[in-house]
């Protein structure tokens, strides 16, 4: 049974709180808690959209900080540049004594990592919350379990809603798509420092790739693993997605490249940095249905045709309350650094 349906009762306490979390361990609060750290990189993002606001988060890793500062968030909610990062280390060790600092209701933590990054909080008589990560199911079920932590479990229906909308659109478009129409496509969560792809199992981007009607070039892959270039040589991706976590990667980091450029990616300029809203659009996260519409458009483009600009406009003001500008999307798209990229056109302000 998935959380979504699986929250027990209230507990003696009028405004008690109890749930199983994603290592089916029982979260117990007093009442709806008034401060959240997530060490958990996109769920600091997924709390302000899911309370509206930047109040209750008095925590976060320093990556999705730099998501904030970086990306639109920034602007919606300024105040979020003060929220503290330093209670982790960007891999989910925390910092007990700055974390124990920011006094949490919850704090929201990986779970199925090992219990080394989970007992320090514990240890202090913190709460914690694990989640588990790699598919959209897991997905709705921890924004589930964040927004009845928050005292708002009906903020999350909505949510979901729209996803599910989403997800059973582009399924139903994209059925009729031969298996020789589907191009293959690789992306690339890490390529500065070491070049990283991923098999399809697990894989949130294979996931979505897969739905849109692609096929994921690194399939053969066994998990998240390092690859260099000559690989990717070998696979020869028809289309090519960077990450939006390296603030310096750009499309040139491949069309400048004399083993990548070869590519049928490159070739016929389908090379793509992912863009970067109130979260990255590579992982799972509040935003994932602009991702997915986006995503669609691009791999297929003769069957999806979502206004993306538009679809961007509702979803902010639902999730942030927010005005999206022009400026505004041309720089979560990165309209400027996408070059003169195939299809990339249709992003663009009309």
């Amino acid at each position: 049974m998935g959380v979504l349906s699986s929250f027990a009762a209230q507990g003696a306490g009028a405004e008690e709180i109890v749930f199983k979390d994603q290592e089916n361990r029982e979260v117990r609060l007093a009442k709806a808690a008034e401060r959240i750290v997530s060490i958990v990189i996109p769920m600091a993002s997924t709390v302000i959209a899911l309370d509206g606001s930047t109040k209750k988060l008095v925590g976060m890793n320093p990556t999705a900080k730099s998501a904030v500062v970086e990306g639109i968030l920034g602007k919606i909610f300024p105040e979020a540049k003060d929220i503290p990062s330093d209670v982790t280390a960007p891999n989910f060790v925390p910092n007990v004594e700055a974390l124990t600092a920011t006094s949490p209701d919850l704090v929201i933590q990986w779970g199925g990592r090992g219990n080394d990054i989970v007992a320090p909080i514990t240890n202090a008589g913190l709460t914690a919350m694990l989640i588990l990560y790699g598919t959209e199911e897991l997905t709705r079920d921890y924004m589930a379990m964040a927004s009845k932590a928050l005292g708002k479990p009906e903020r999350i229906t909505q949510l979901v809603e729209w996803r599910d909308r989403v997800q059973k659109d582009i399924e139903a478009k994209a059925a009729s798509i031969p298996e020789d129409k589907r191009p293959s496509v690789l992306y690339l969560g890490r390529a500065l420092s070491d070049i990283s792809a991923s098999g399809t199992k697990g894989s949130y981007n294979a996931w979505y790739i897969e739905l849109v009607g692609g096929k994921n070039a690194s399939a053969e892959l066994n998990g998240t693993v390092s690859v260099n270039k000559e690989q990717i040589a070998q696979w020869d991706p028809e289309v090519i997605f960077l990450n939006a976590f390296e603030a310096k990667l750009n499309v040139d980091w491949v069309y400048s490249d004399p083993v990548l450029s070869l590519t049928k990616a490159a070739k016929n300029k389908r090379v793509y940095k992912m863009p970067l809203g109130g979260y990255r659009w590579d992982p799972p996260n509040q935003e994932s249905p602009l991702s997915w519409m986006w995503t669609a458009n691009l791999i297929q483009p003769g069957v999806f045709n979502y206004d993306v600009r538009a679809e961007m406009k509702a979803a902010y003001k639902t999730l942030y309350n927010y005005e999206l500008t022009e400026a505004d999307i041309d720089g979560i798209l990165w309209v400027k650094e996408q070059g003169d990229a195939t299809y990339y056109d249709q992003f663009r302000a009309k």
